[in-house]
């Protein structure tokens, strides 16, 4: 059994985002405790990269502001290591095929196990080229997300039958960012996922407020909120563990299906 599968176990998961390295690797490490500690199930770390082709411009300028601030994919990897003595949650990356490629596919894949990544997720990877790393997934033991957009229902069926981890299933066409409604008819495509897998499916793109992740747990296995919580990080800097770990207890406590107070 996949370790991811322990965030979602008996419960609804709260999966949040951050960028490796923004504003400083110092200040994601104790993000990464913080928010374990206010109640994320797993968490998704953003490799810093020049083009990322699926984010809107709040997280672009994430990747911008790390890279200037000197964050490599090795100091990266030290750091996740040492957050490791403290954060037991699932950690996964979000990456793109390029920093994969560029750093060598199998000793990227060797330091994902060393730092104790569970989970890869590559946005700019369709499913019918995930040949390109699966291969070395699986020999590593690092589960290959599959990301479920709404398209087709054939599609999204044949997406399901192969995923391991869990399914981050797209809840809006276009690029990442905080939308004041949703309005993909995400329970059909849950329903979909579910006929053909027991992996768990969680929600991403666009989710800010807790009625958003509220909802979108009711119907799905968990909610995953980014540009949110990454532009948390832009207004506060250096001091923003504290209003992200409090933004985190309260996104979970609404995915719990606990008051929204």
């Amino acid at each position: 059994m996949s370790n991811i599968y322990k965030a979602f176990e008996n419960k609804k998961a709260f999966i949040p985002f951050v960028t490796g390295g923004d504003p400083n690797l110092d200040v994601t490490e104790k993000l990464l405790a913080a928010m374990e500690e206010a109640g994320a199930d797993l968490i998704e770390i953003g490799v810093p990269f020049s083009d990322p082709i699926a984010e809107g411009i709040v997280i672009q300028e994430a990747n911008e502001r790390a890279l200037a601030a000197g964050c490599t994919t090795d100091r990266l990897f030290d750091m996740v290591k040492r957050a490791r003595e403290k954060v037991t949650v699932p950690i996964v990356f979000l990456t793109y095929i390029n920093p994969i490629y560029t750093y060598g596919k199998e000793r990227f894949l060797k330091r994902c196990v060393e730092c104790g990544i569970d989970g890869l997720i590559v946005p700019d990877l369709p499913f019918e080229e995930k040949k390109e790393i699966a291969g070395e997934c699986e020999a590593f033991g690092v589960d290959l997300i599959s990301l479920v957009a709404p398209t087709s229902n054939e599609r999204i069926r044949m997406i399901a039958k192969e995923a391991k981890g869990f399914i981050y299933c797209v809840s809006s066409l276009g690029v990442t960012g905080v939308r004041s409604e949703i309005k993909t008819d995400v329970g059909e495509m849950t329903a979909m996922i579910r006929e053909e897998t027991q992996v768990p499916c969680a929600v991403g793109f666009g989710i800010s407020t807790p009625e958003q992740a509220a909802k979108m747990a009711r119907i799905s296995d968990g909610a995953i909120v980014g540009s949110a919580i990454v532009k948390i990080v832009a207004s506060y800097g250096e001091n923003a563990v504290a209003p992200v770990a409090e933004y985190v207890k309260k996104m979970k406590a609404a995915v719990s299906g606990e008051s929204l107070r």
